[in-house]
């Protein structure tokens, strides 16, 4: 299991939810934050954090995405987890 961010996340940009990851698992990109699988342990430290509900886990994403959409979502983290640097702290919201 790995948590992920929605795109709901697009364009709002708080990076609340970076300061409690212990494990450096965010990325920001130019639109939006994104989480590393490979790096993410699951702590659920992030969660509670993101103002618009953005974060949310792997397993949780069947209850509210089509399938498609899902492996979407799995995807667009990835990808931009190995396109854009590591935040560590948190940044006034653009």
């Amino acid at each position: 299991m790995t948590y992920v961010i929605l795109e709901t996340c697009i364009g709002c940009k708080y990076t609340d939810c970076v300061e409690n990851c212990p494990v450096d698992a965010f990325h920001e990109g130019p639109e939006m934050l994104y989480i590393n699988p490979e790096e993410c342990i699951d702590c659920n430290a992030c969660v509670a954090d993101c103002p618009v509900e953005a974060v949310i886990s792997d397993e949780d994403l069947e209850e509210k995405l089509e399938e498609e959409d899902m492996y979407r979502i799995l995807i667009l983290n990835a990808e931009g987890a190995e396109k854009y640097p590591v935040i560590t702290e948190k940044k006034p919201a653009d």
